[in-house]
C-alpha cells in the first residue's frame, strides 16, 4: 500500500531550468505534470513531488504564462516567489519522508533532515514556515503523520499498534494522542467508523 518516492537530492542538470510547483502530493502528480508539460512542447528531463526539470527545444525562453495556466488549470501552481519556493520544498520533503518512505527504519529526526535536504539552519526555516503558513514545522508534521495513519488505518491490514510503529511513535498512545488531538476522535474509533460512514468523510478532509 505504500509508494516510495525518491525525494530529489540533485542539482538540475546543465542547460535546465527547474520549476518548483505546489500540491504535488502523490506519485500521479508527477505523471500529470509531466504529461502537461510535455504537451506544451518542453522537454522533461526529471520530475519529482515539487519540482520539473525542463528544456525548451531551441533554447527559447519558456512561454511562462502558458506554463502557469497549464498548471493552475491542473490543480498545481508555479511557484516564483523564494520564500514560497523554500516553504514548498519544506512541505514536499516531509511530505515525501511520511507518506512515501525509503525501506529502512522510519526517520524519526526530521529537523536534522530538512538542514541536510535543503542547506539551511533550521531555526530559519521554522521560522520562515510559520510565518508562510501559519503553523509550525512541528504541527505541519503531526497533521501529515495523523493523516498518513488513517490511511493506514483504512486499509485495515496494520493493528493500531504496527501502525504507531511504521510512523516512529514511542507508543500506540502516544499516536492516539495527537491522532485525537487533530481528528476529535481515538485510532480505534476513527477504525470503527467504517469507510462509509458520512462523519469518517468528513474526518478525511481535515487535513
Amino acid at each position: 500500500m505504500t509508494h516510495h518516492v525518491n525525494p530529489s537530492h540533485t542539482l538540475p542538470a546543465p542547460g535546465t531550468r527547474r520549476l518548483l510547483i505546489k500540491n504535488m502530493v502523490c506519485p500521479q502528480c508527477i505523471r500529470v505534470v509531466r504529461e502537461d508539460l510535455s504537451a506544451l512542447g518542453l522537454q522533461v528531463h526529471h520530475v519529482a513531488l515539487g519540482e520539473a526539470d525542463v528544456t525548451v527545444p531551441g533554447e527559447a525562453e519558456p512561454d511562462w504564462a502558458a506554463i502557469r495556466a497549464t498548471l493552475l488549470a491542473a490543480g498545481f501552481a508555479l511557484l516564483e516567489d523564494p520564500r514560497a519556493q523554500l516553504v514548498e520544498q519544506i512541505k514536499t520533503h516531509l511530505v515525501t519522508l511520511i507518506h512515501y518512505p525509503p525501506p529502512g527504519p522510519r526517520l524519526l529526526n526530521y529537523s536534522d533532515s530538512l538542514v541536510e535536504e535543503l542547506g539551511r539552519d533550521y531555526h530559519y526555516l521554522s521560522h520562515l514556515f510559520s510565518a508562510e503558513e501559519g503553523l509550525t514545522i512541528e504541527k505541519f508534521i503531526i497533521r501529515q503523520k495523523v493523516e498518513r495513519a488513517k490511511e493506514l488505518i483504512g486499509y485495515g491490514e496494520l493493528t493500531i499498534a504496527e501502525v504507531a510503529q511504521q510512523l516512529g511513535y514511542s507508543s500506540p498512545a502516544h499516536l492516539s494522542r495527537q491522532f485525537r488531538q487533530v481528528t476529535g476522535l481515538t485510532p480505534t474509533e476513527f477504525q470503527k467508523l467504517g469507510p462509509a460512514s458520512a462523519a469518517r468523510r468528513s474526518l478525511d478532509s481535515l487535513v
